[in-house]
């Protein structure tokens, strides 16, 4: 069996880097391996599409601080109102926290969202990538995130690249390198998760591409993968769908657009890479070039791509966190939503910036804030949305939702339907043969449609 250069180190979910990637077993963040055939057959039979939209969801793990980002409570007493400042943007009557003047000063393509609800109040991305608890009809395999949906409904737009990548750099707190596992559609929609460098995994393993065209070398190489194949009487031999499978392996274009040495250096200098890496801990690092990757990535044709940024679980020092990582995240984000808007990507491409929950509105003794699920912000931009404006409001102690409050699954609904697919009217057939819904028919914001 042909396997795939790389050291034996661990991921996020336990599957060692050596074993990730195999010929006869390519591994889509699953413990159970499932052939690349088999991935590339069950992708064709959910049909392909040529569509270009796509989704970059940048979750925010550990729950960032709602009233020191989008939403300063001027008002509030100094033990809630916290260090930070307004700032002015670019939309008149719209201001935001003093960390993110880059965002601040193009704001117009950018909407925030200061009342965030529905949150469970569990310390990880699922609500993120899917629109539901994690524990929701479990029995059948739970909720898929949006990724495997998109990848379900439309397939990939290229044989050779997946459609759904999950930048996900592993977290002692395993639950924040949520990557949006497929539920019920099953390990065929798992988010493809290149790792680390990325390359290494994806180089054949001692063999070049003239060999790899070798027909004997190629039967040789395939000798398990057919046995396997024959064995489920699915396919006789090297049918199109192995060809695909090859196509992956061979195809510069993936393995290109992790490439950043590939990219203009002052393109890379405007993003920034995020470093040091500060107040990380169990968390993700605050890996700015992940944002750029993902530019990257959808411009092949990843429909979506997800990743974790920084580690907000801010129970102490909360303002020199947020001074860290917030002036990164501006950096970045403001970097991404340019770089897409001049290369004429941004009303093709959502992108969501949230966290699992908000914040407690009172500082605690550690000149931090706990956790808060009652109410909690999000940021999101292109996507042919109607953005400069803010939606939603908070009470002046930023402890509840005032007006207009937004529910997880009204996100969730809006960037399905940015993608292209109906939340209201879209189902997929769980095992059981029952119809399930994408959200619980919730409307995308109205707002911003």
């Amino acid at each position: 069996m042909l396997t795939f250069l790389g050291q034996p180190s661990r991921y996020c979910d336990g599957i060692s880097r050596r074993g990730f990637l195999k010929v006869g077993a390519f591994t889509f963040g699953s413990a159970a391996a499932l052939s690349l055939p088999d991935i590339l057959r069950a992708e064709s039979l959910a049909g392909r599409s040529s569509s270009q939209k796509a989704v970059i969801n940048i979750f925010l793990g550990g729950g960032p601080p709602h009233q020191d980002m989008w939403d300063i409570k001027v008002d509030a007493p100094r033990e809630i109102r916290g260090e930070f400042d307004p700032i002015a943007t670019n939309v008149a009557g719209i201001e935001i926290g003093e960390c993110f003047p880059r965002i601040a000063s193009m704001m117009d393509k950018f909407v925030a969202i200061r009342s965030v609800v529905g949150c469970d109040g569990a310390h990880d991305g699922f609500q993120c990538l899917t629109g539901w608890a994690r524990n929701s009809i479990s029995s059948v395999g739970g909720r898929p995130s949006i990724g495997s949906v998109a990848g379900k409904v439309f397939g990939p737009t290229d044989p050779g690249v997946p459609p759904s990548v999950a930048l996900c750099e592993r977290t002692q707190h395993v639950p924040w390198s949520e990557p949006g596992g497929a539920g019920f559609l099953g390990s065929a929609f798992q988010a493809f998760k290149p790792q680390g460098e990325g390359t290494s995994d994806m180089k054949l393993n001692g063999i070049d591409l003239n060999r790899l065209q070798d027909r004997k070398s190629l039967l040789h190489g395939l000798d398990q993968l057919k046995r396997d194949v024959d064995a489920t009487g699915m396919l006789r031999g090297m049918d199109a769908f192995s060809e695909a499978a090859f196509g992956v392996l061979t195809s510069s274009r993936l393995v290109d657009a992790l490439d950043l040495s590939k990219e203009d250096p002052k393109v890379r200098e405007r993003y920034g890479d995020g470093k040091p890496y500060l107040y990380q801990y169990d968390g993700a690092p605050t890996c700015n070039e992940h944002l750029l990757i993902a530019r990257r990535l959808v411009e092949v044709g990843v429909r979506s791509v997800t990743l974790t940024f920084g580690r907000w679980d801010s129970h102490g020092q909360n303002f020199q966190l947020v001074r860290d990582h917030g002036s990164k995240l501006d950096q970045c984000v403001s970097a991404l939503v340019r770089d897409l808007d001049e290369r004429g990507m941004l009303n093709d491409v959502t992108v969501a910036v949230w966290g699992e929950f908000g914040r407690t509105p009172r500082i605690n003794p550690g000149a931090g804030r706990d956790h808060w699920p009652q109410v909690s912000c999000a940021l999101l931009a292109g996507g042919g949305m109607r953005t400069g404006q803010v939606i939603g409001s908070t009470n002046r102690l930023g402890e509840y939702a005032k007006d207009r409050p937004v529910h997880v699954q009204e996100v969730v609904g809006t960037i399905y339907r940015n993608l292209g697919i109906d939340p209201m009217t879209t189902t997929l057939k769980d095992p059981t043969g029952r119809p399930q819904y994408l959200v619980d028919k919730r409307e995308p914001i109205t707002e911003l449609v």
